[in-house]
């Protein structure tokens, strides 16, 4: 054989082990399939404008895994920063298509200043890439990059500026003081926001906003009103401290966090009423008749069988009130959330205008300042109106016991309580003197 048939024989065999080879991994490949862990990646665009106008906001990131992997997706931008927005999730194998909006996870530019956490955050105008990032069960990792541009995102936040509670402490009762804590916050930007006590088992007690001038979800000023469910008869959450958390996210789906700590002490419903005994009476009287300038004397019990202390305010157990004259008169007005025993008439000029603390002193606890009967506790109350003129327009007068909430409630097992029916005996209008 010459020289060029042994050429040609030569480059014939090279030919033919090549495509032996090439038939080879054809076949391979179409039983076996190719080792490759990361395929088909593809993104549906290479420039997206993040600012929820509708327009070119989303984009479709496809890839398919052939084997079982922990798969990340992130932006990198030219500094080489990172920012995921899939870290370290596991995959089967399959085919995967994900909508990515712009938003990554939270990160803070340098020198920044915001109030809470940023949990999600949009890009920021440049260019990155999208990297896709997959390591199989024996530690084999894969990474294939695409190009993309930001442009136009929207880069506002929705702040919650000034976040903050009025109190550290405050205690649901109903005794007017420091019954309820105000929470508030300026926020920058149009969004959705979530405001909410958190229970120690994960839980969460909703709080609603107040309406005012700005409404919610509006840039501008935002007041919450939470007195612990009182209001409604409800328990309060019990004693402890919590966490106050609030959460705006705006149409992009950017997130802020924000929380600040509340305690919460002497929780509860107040609950008391006036003692009916196993025999005798409830409201107890001196007499039954009364001459003009003597006094008539009461006798009654107060129990407080709730789950808090109940605030209580003067006179004290054993005033007498002249007849013409109202708890206002002697210096004891109205004090709201405090707790008074009562003695009622019909055609009174003012509602339970005889009003007494609902114990002495050794009968309360002093609590910053301010008088209580504890739960479980009772006492015992007098006091006494002296006969100063014409009592009511009736003769016999029916008079009565109460015990009165001020400012919230005269419940109705507390109203008009074991009516009596007392006599004034008085003389003839020409012959009535003051008295002494």
């Amino acid at each position: 054989m010459n020289q060029g048939n042994r050429k040609t024989a030569f480059i014939a065999t090279i030919i033919s082990i090549v495509l032996a080879f090439a038939v080879g991994a054809l076949i391979w490949r179409s039983f076996r399939g190719d080792s490759t862990l990361l395929r088909n990646v593809s993104i549906s665009t290479t420039q997206m404008t993040p600012n929820a106008d509708g327009d070119n906001d989303l984009i479709q990131i496809n890839y398919e895994i052939s084997r079982n992997a922990t798969v990340s997706i992130y932006f990198e931008d030219e500094a080489g920063d990172r920012f995921y927005f899939r870290r370290d999730r596991r995959r089967g194998v399959g085919e995967y298509q994900v909508l990515f909006s712009g938003v990554v996870e939270g990160y803070r530019l340098p020198d920044e200043m915001i109030q809470g956490e940023i949990i999600a955050r949009l890009l920021q105008d440049g260019e990155y890439s999208v990297v896709l990032e997959a390591i199989d069960a024996n530690g084999n990792q894969e990474t294939i990059r695409n190009p993309l541009s930001v442009v136009d995102a929207d880069s506002a936040l929705p702040e919650l500026r000034e976040f903050s509670l009025d109190k550290d402490t405050f205690t649901p009762n109903r005794d007017g003081i420091n019954d309820r804590v105000l929470i508030q916050y300026d926020l920058q930007k149009e969004a959705n926001v979530r405001v909410a006590l958190v229970l120690p088992s994960g839980g969460e007690i909703p709080l609603f906003e107040k309406e005012r001038d700005v409404p919610a979800g509006m840039p501008g000023r935002h007041y919450y009103d939470y007195e612990g469910g009182v209001d409604n008869g409800e328990t309060p959450p019990a004693d402890g401290s919590y966490q106050i958390t609030a959460i705006a996210e705006d149409a992009e789906g950017q997130k802020i966090f924000v929380e600040d700590t509340l305690n919460i002490d002497l929780g509860g419903v107040p609950r008391a009423d006036i003692f009916a005994p196993a025999s005798g009476d409830t409201f107890e009287v001196s007499a039954t008749a009364v001459q003009l300038c003597e006094t008539l004397f009461f006798t009654m019990t107060v129990e407080n069988y709730g789950d808090t202390p109940i605030r209580t305010t003067g006179p004290a157990p054993g005033t007498v009130y002249d007849s013409n004259e109202n708890y206002n008169a002697i210096g004891w007005p109205t004090a709201s959330g405090a707790w008074r025993v009562a003695v009622g008439f019909e055609n009174e000029l003012s509602n339970y205008q005889y009003r007494w603390a609902v114990g002495g002193d050794s009968d309360l606890v002093e609590i910053d300042g301010f008088q209580y009967l504890m739960p479980g506790d009772r006492a015992l109350v007098t006091g006494g109106i002296r006969i100063t003129g014409p009592f009511g327009e009736r003769n016999p007068q029916p008079v009565w016991a109460g015990l009165i909430h001020e400012d919230v409630e005269v419940s109705q097992f507390n109203n008009r309580v074991d009516p009596k029916s007392i006599l004034i005996d008085l003389p003839d209008p020409e012959n009535i003197e003051p008295c002494p």
